[in-house]
């Protein structure tokens, strides 16, 4: 007799700057929240609008440069969320 054991779904989020496709646990969710405060989102569960990058230093500087989460966020992103990003990057 063989047993199937059901395929957990995996759930796949875009990068805002590639547009390719990951698995959830590959990126990192930039949130704003209902006050308008902008934070990087570690547990992929705070209430708000989020955006998602790739963990990726070339990522993130062209998010920077290109001001994508801006746009995707509707609201000015300070300077320190991006140096949150760095260095959640290079601590892996």
């Amino acid at each position: 007799m063989v047993i199937y054991l059901k395929q957990k779904k995996i759930p796949m989020r875009s990068c805002v700057v590639t547009k390719e496709k990951y698995p959830k646990k590959e990126l990192i969710r930039v949130v704003r929240d209902t006050d308008g405060i902008v934070r990087v989102d570690i547990t992929g569960k705070v209430n708000g609008h989020g955006a998602y990058l790739k963990k990726d230093l070339e990522v993130v500087e062209k998010a920077r440069k290109t001001k994508i989460l801006d746009r995707y966020l509707n609201v000015d992103v300070k300077e320190e969320v991006y140096e949150e990003l760095e260095k959640i990057i290079n601590s892996k």
